[in-house]
């Protein structure tokens, strides 16, 4: 007569290996549901040497001091410093294809001081921003432009025309506007270096402290 083989009941091996198995399989299944891209956002600063920072300590440049006030505030986004002292806005046009790579999600363009200062045409300052514009647009690449305003010693026509180019091009182009990059800086002399120009560190706090509320509107809009 044939012996019919009954099931004992489950030993502690057999939970074991259903607890390991339950837990692999919900490991997989939040593995699934995470965001397609769960690596940090890639924010471009092209800019001159009040980006590469001239004069500051290593680690308190405008693109240092502007990550880690993002990353405190929970943002996960990596800042790539991408200036350089002397730049103008034709120099980071010419640029433009190797200083912002491929896989940038927003941009922020930190050029004009250079021009002023050489008394460049504002027409030709306007037409190098409007073409880096342009290539950032292309690439669907929400842009921040960090605007800059003439000395007063150019002449009153000058500081016209070239205090214009920014909130036009940020109208025309649909980029986020910061005004004056070197705004609550620009005329203090505990907050410049020597030579009036550059921030100090604590000047780059200043700076990264009142930027900061566009740059989140800019990473918003890098997340949708």
């Amino acid at each position: 007569m044939s012996k019919v083989l009954r099931a004992g009941p489950p030993t502690y091996g057999h939970w074991r290996l259903l607890v390991q198995f339950l837990a692999f399989a919900a490991g997989l299944l939040a593995a699934l549901a995470a965001p397609a891209s769960a690596r940090a956002l890639r924010l471009v600063v092209l800019g001159d040497s009040l980006t590469a920072g001239f004069g500051v300590p290593p680690g308190k440049a405008f693109p240092d001091q502007l990550e880690a006030a993002l990353r405190a505030r929970g943002w996960h986004v990596d800042v790539v410093n991408a200036g350089v002292s002397g730049d103008t806005t034709e120099d980071g046009l010419a640029r433009y294809e190797w200083a912002v790579p491929a896989d940038a999600d927003a941009l922020i363009v930190e050029l004009g001081a250079n021009d002023m200062l050489r008394g460049l045409p504002p027409d030709e300052t306007r037409q190098a921003l409007m073409a880096i514009i342009e290539k950032a647009k292309a690439k669907r690449l929400p842009t921040l432009i960090a605007g800059m305003r003439a000395a007063p010693n150019l002449g009153a026509e000058y500081d016209r025309a070239f205090d214009a180019i920014y909130p036009a091009l940020a109208e025309a182009e649909g980029a986020i506007l910061y005004p004056f990059f070197l705004e609550g800086v620009a005329g203090d002399a505990t907050l410049n270096q020597p030579d009036g120009l550059h921030p100090t560190a604590a000047g780059v706090a200043v700076v990264t402290n009142r930027i900061l509320p566009y740059v989140e509107d800019l990473l918003r809009r890098a997340n949708s």
